[in-house]
Formats: C-alpha cells, structure tokens, sequence
C-alpha cells in the first residue's frame, strides 16, 4: 500500500490556506511562530510525514532563532555515494521478510505468485498519462524483472488497474494514496467483499487475480508512482520495510519508481525453481541457486550481516507519528519515539534516517530549530549509505529552504544543486521543480536574472507533471517566492 503523502491535492491545499492566512496582518507576541518557518512549513515536500496542521496565525519575527545553516554546505560534496551492492546472504534475507510477511507484520503461510503468462489492463476514469507509464512499466518488467507480463483490454485481466476517485478511496481505506486487493474484479466487488477472506492474501494458495486501486483525480506523478509500487506488489513483495534503502517497498515512501534492487527481488520471484504453495523453509533452501542467477556478483547466501529486526514499537510510533488524524503535538512525540528507538538500538540506517527527517517535518512550524536541527541528522546518515540518494536529496531540499527564507542564497543554491542529480535519478518531477523553484529565486536574490530565468524554465518543464495542473504549480511557485521576500531571517 502506498502511504498518502505529499504532495497531494490535500497537501497543497493546505499551503494554499497557509498562504492565505500569511497574507494577513501580523500579531505581535514571542510565543507564536516565525513567518519564515511556517512558509518552511507551507513547502514542505517528500517522504511519508504528514503536512503541518494549520495553526495559529503567523507571529511578527520578534525572536532570534540561531541556526548554523553554514554547517551543512561547508564542504559541501556533490559526489554521489556508489550504488549498492547487495551480497546474496542480505538479498536472501531480505527476500524472505518481504515475501511471508505483511505490512501489519502478519505472517504469510506460504509463498504465492502468478504462475503463467501475466496480463494487466486499465479501467474506470483513466487519466491520460496512465496508459504511457503502465507501459513503460511493463516493459521493464519483462525486460529487467524477465516476467512475461503484457497490457490487454479483456475484463478478466490477472490484475486490473482501476481509476477511483480519491475522496472513494480514503473512504475506505484512511491514509491510503492507493492500494492493491487480492481476488476481486472491480471497486464493487472489493467493497463487497473486504470483510470476508475472499481478500485475504494469507488464505491464497496462488495468485489468479488482483486489482490495483488508483486515485483518478491526482497528480500524473502520484498515479506513475502507484502503479509502480502497487503492480509490483501485486506480482511480488506484500510487505515494506523501513530499514532497506534503495526500494518502493518502503512506507518512507522516498522512491517513487521501481529500482534495480526491486528488479532484482522481481526477477527472482519469478524463477523456475519457486512456485505458489511453497513453504518458509522451501523457498529459502532455493535461494541460493536463483540468486546465484539472479546477482551474480552477490557471493554465497552465507554469513549475512543482520541489521537487527525492527520491533513493532519503532514502526506502530512512525504509523501515529504519520497519521492524518492524530494532532500535532502527538504526532511529534510519536516522531521522538522513533528517534529515541532508533538511537537506543544504535541503528545508523534508513530507519535512524527517516526517524529524525520525520521529527523534522513535524517541527517546521513550531520549533523550526528542532526541525533544522533534525534534518541535519537525518542528512548525515543517509550520507552514509549506499543506496539513499534520494532520501538525501529530499533532506537537502528541506535544508534549502531553510537557507533562503534566512537570506542565504549560495547556500540554497548548493543544496539545490546537489539534491538535483538523485532528484533526476529518480525520476521525482514533483522534487526536482521545486529545487528549479529554490534556484530561481537564490539566483533572483542575487541580482543574476539570467540564471533565475532559465531555473524558472527548468522547473516549468517538471512541474506540471510532478502537481498536476497548473493552479497548482503556481501555488507551489507562490510558496517558494514568499520564502524569498519574507523579509525577515531566521537568525
């Protein structure tokens, strides 16, 4: 299931209100928030943490707010950290928690997949970019995952993909972008029967029939990463898992297109040596010899380093820390819950990573220091790993809006360039045209209106796509200007 996060409609609706709201007089008063910080707050983008909920109106800059913005873009590196190289021994672990668990941590009984030809087909309100992303989906599904899977129009498709409005599916499913049900045919059916054990994936003894759920009315971006996650996860993997770095299966929701490492996992999924109805301990004694073909440089499926299971705890206080319902002041400290398991566990991984970037989010409109302070930390370890660029790169964005709203336009400039290389990597338009948008306006501040004029273009190429109409792009330009010429810094 991919998580809802931004942006989305009800993201930059929020923004939009914020900015309202920021347009009105200022009250005095020390205990209030920092306008930079709440325009901060209104841009906030990436990653699975909830948007700020509206608080009270913005406050006059009457406190001093230090923060060392020069800390992280001293030295500041463009160099890319190599990719990961996973060993067989992590792979085949890896394989193992994503394909007999679920989400929930529920254990699965057996392993199931498609056995045969797949077929895949689009229904309901599609919208106009599905048909060319589904496409290029499934070619590189046959071409890097080797499944033989093929678009039809015939109703009894083995999964379907059907168009919903959104305001449908979080009816019936809270917090959901979209989602993928086993065994039923159509909204219809799956409303009918999400009560019974027709849906439940646990009681499959293969898969024959799946349907993907889409939201109708989002952004072209938002529809292009459900069908990457949700397809995928129809032929493969149930399950998401905070501590991998460079997978969709991951509710930090980072990557919004099927990696090499997801490509890797598909491909051995469909080996002629698994079938449906294989136990834990089968399918794990066949592993060596489908890796062995699947990643041949991965060695031996010996001597894996373990990096320690996640307990229920540490994800139950990111799923409050990322609920839409809970309210601010408990969705930070269920954020700290996460840090502080994470520190006192000693993890220095993606779950350390989006534990602190969570905490940051959540802090940018009442303790930007706290949130500054946060992404600094997350920063630093995804910096460290193998695999995380683009958990970097959204890190980074943070970190340049932080740097323009207090008068800091080389070091937005930096920052914004050096998230743009993952941010184009990974195919994220919605990231790389708002760093566009942090550049234009760095560059403006400084009085070089070429640059300005071309990173303005560069954005506009991106936007439309990563938003989804142009109402929206503009409220998003609207909110990076404002950081610009609030007229007042954070220090």
């Amino acid at each position: 299931m991919r998580h809802e996060c931004l942006p989305s409609a009800a993201a930059l609706a929020h923004a939009a209100k914020l900015a309202r709201r920021l347009r009105r007089p200022a009250r005095s008063g020390l205990d209030g928030l920092t306008r930079p910080a709440a325009l901060i707050a209104a841009l906030a983008l990436g990653g699975c943490a909830p948007p700020p909920d509206d608080g009270p109106t913005a406050r006059a800059m009457s406190t001093a707010i230090s923060l060392p913005l020069a800390d992280p873009v001293q030295g500041l590196s463009t160099a890319v950290p190599p990719a990961r190289s996973p060993s067989n021994a992590a792979l085949a672990r890896d394989f193992m928690e994503l394909s007999f668990y679920l989400e929930s941590g529920r254990a699965l009984p057996r392993f199931t997949r498609f056995e045969g030809p797949v077929t895949i087909r689009t229904t309901g309100a599609v919208p106009p970019n599905a048909g060319p992303d589904l496409a290029g989906l499934t070619a590189r599904l046959r071409h890097e995952a080797g499944i033989d899977i093929t678009i039809v129009s015939a109703a009894d498709a083995s999964i379907s993909v059907e168009f919903v409005p959104k305001r449908q599916i979080q009816a019936q499913v809270p917090n959901a972008a979209c989602f993928v049900v086993p065994n039923v045919s159509s909204w219809d059916d799956y409303k009918r029967s999400r009560r019974s054990g027709k849906s439940d994936w646990a009681q499959l003894q293969t898969r024959t029939r799946a349907t993907v759920f889409v939201p109708s009315d989002a952004a072209p971006q938002e529809v292009r990463d459900c069908l990457h996650e949700e397809v995928s996860q129809a032929l493969g993997p149930l399950n998401d898992l905070y501590r991998l770095p460079d997978t969709v299966w991951n509710d930090d929701n980072f990557h919004t297109i099927l990696t090499g490492y997801d490509m890797t996992i598909l491909r051995a999924y469909y080996a002629p040596e698994l079938h449906s109805g294989l136990s834990g301990p089968e399918v794990f004694s066949r592993l060596p010899a489908v890796l062995a073909r699947a990643n041949p440089s991965g060695g031996a499926v010996t001597g894996a380093d373990n990096p320690g299971d996640t307990p229920r705890a540490f994800v139950a206080a990111l799923e409050r820390a990322l609920g839409a319902k809970a309210n601010p002041t408990r969705r930070q400290a269920a954020a700290r819950e996460a840090v502080q398991i994470a520190t006192a566990r000693g993890w220095h991984d993606t779950r350390a990573g989006f534990a602190w970037f969570a905490l940051g989010r959540l802090s940018i409109k009442d303790a930007p220091k706290t949130a500054f302070n946060a992404f600094v930390q997350a920063g630093a370890i995804y910096r460290t790993i193998p695999g995380a660029d683009i958990q970097a790169a959204h890190v980074d964005m943070q970190l340049a809006a932080f740097a323009l709203a207090n008068g800091r336009a080389q070091d937005a400039i930096a920052l914004a360039n050096r998230a743009l290389g993952p941010a184009i990597e990974g195919e994220n338009a919605a990231l790389m045209a708002t760093l566009h948008m942090i550049r234009a306006e760095a560059y403006q501040s400084l009085g070089n209106t070429a640059e300005a004029r071309q990173a303005r273009l560069d954005s506009a190429s991106w936007a439309r796509y990563g938003f989804g109409s142009d109402a929206a792009v503009r409220r998003r330009a609207a909110e990076v200007a404002a950081l610009a010429n609030s007229g007042a810094r954070l220090n």
